[in-house]
């Protein structure tokens, strides 16, 4: 089966990318150098094509009330304009999939961004319990109408601000507004995933090449410094940091319980987290500090005096501190910051440091 491309994806040959497979699109891993991709979000602007990323639309009178259920977020609570950041849960509590929830300033939809390759298996869902619970809603996936572009780094929204005819300065983080760039109606969200400020826009895909004419003189990045900047946040990674069968971890565990509401009325998945509220986690996320220069990678045992205490799900070399970083999951007795640890790398231990994330808040020269 062949992937699909993204609205871009003849810009991005033009541009020399290089490619790579990502849930069943074929994407941009970088167009330079990856490291200096990662430097420009970090210290002015860089512009990431996320059209890979769901786009489900749900409308209709019981719309509010099937997201509210099938999330343990406060989905009532949102008011046009406003975005949430939550999961979908199997009936146990593990994460299905982490989401972005638009309450759409305009229109009377909801827009949910699942990750890239789950829209079918997401779309599925609502339909499914819609249908099960007789609500009154009309689904529909757009995935492959819409284009998306991630434009993130300090001087981010100023350069929206050139284009649009809305001004962003005064955007709150977690708020979309609607807004013309030319002459194309887009939708404008205070959001992304690189630690920096920055907006990401959703727009017709058809008019891919318009907008991204636009913005034309904003270095192009690609997933690899994506994965860089979101590690550096310690932002989670769909399929690496939970999954449901290979990672299987609720909210708790993989350090996003702020997501679970608690005061809602029954959700999926409530009951579980609930007993794991009352009784506590065996394990949970954290970040790690390795001491010498090796590279943890997904999977790699992490030790303490001989012990197996957990496993790495991510790790890269960090190229705004220059120094090896991780996240992984480990016993919850072995998780409180400046816990020493090790790492197991191919025939060798690397000593690690338990940390705060996000890291570049926790790092001391």
């Amino acid at each position: 089966m062949s992937s699909k491309q993204p609205p871009l994806y003849e810009s991005h040959c033009r541009a020399g990318a290089d490619f790579t497979d990502f849930g069943g699109w074929e994407m941009p891993v970088s167009f330079d150098s990856i490291r200096e991709e990662h430097r420009s979000v970090r210290e002015d602007v860089g512009l990431f094509d996320v059209s890979h990323m769901g786009q489900l639309a749900v409308d209709g009178p019981e719309a509010e009330t099937l997201l509210h259920r099938l999330t343990p977020s406060e989905v009532r609570g949102l008011e046009p304009g406003d975005a949430l950041y939550s999961c979908f849960l199997q009936s146990d509590g593990v994460i299905l999939d982490d989401v972005v929830v638009y309450d759409h300033p305009v229109e009377s939809e909801y827009i949910v961004v699942p990750n890239a390759g789950h829209d079918e298996a997401m779309y599925d869902r609502l339909r499914e319990h819609a249908d099960r619970w007789g609500l009154d809603v009309t689904l529909a996936n757009r995935t492959t109408e819409l284009g998306m572009i991630a434009i993130q780094g300090p001087e981010a929204v100023d350069r929206v601000d050139a284009e649009g005819t809305q001004q962003l300065d005064a955007l709150e983080p977690f708020t979309t507004t609607q807004t013309s760039i030319g002459d194309i109606e887009c939708l404008v969200a205070r959001t992304g995933y690189t630690g920096e400020d920055g907006v990401e826009i959703i727009f017709p895909g058809d008019e891919a090449t318009t907008i991204d004419r636009r913005f034309d003189d904003v270095r192009r990045c690609g997933l690899g410094a994506r994965d860089t900047l979101r590690l550096e946040a310690g932002l989670l990674l769909s399929g690496q940091d939970f999954h449901p069968d290979d990672e299987p971890h609720n909210p708790f565990e993989a350090g996003i319980g702020f997501v679970v509401d608690f005061d809602d009325e029954a959700f999926v998945g409530r009951s579980a987290l609930e007993q794991t509220r009352n009784e506590g986690i065996d394990e949970r996320i954290v970040g790690l500090r390795l001491e010498e220069r090796a590279i943890a990678r997904h999977g790699h045992r992490i030790v303490a005096d001989g012990d197996d205490v957990g496993r790495v799900t991510s790790g890269t070399m960090s190229p705004t501190l220059g120094i090896p970083i991780a996240l992984g999951y480990v016993d919850a007795d072995s998780a409180t910051p400046g816990t020493e640890l090790a790492v197991s790398i191919r025939d060798r231990t690397a000593d690690a440091t338990v940390v705060d994330t996000p890291f570049l808040e926790s790092y001391d020269e």
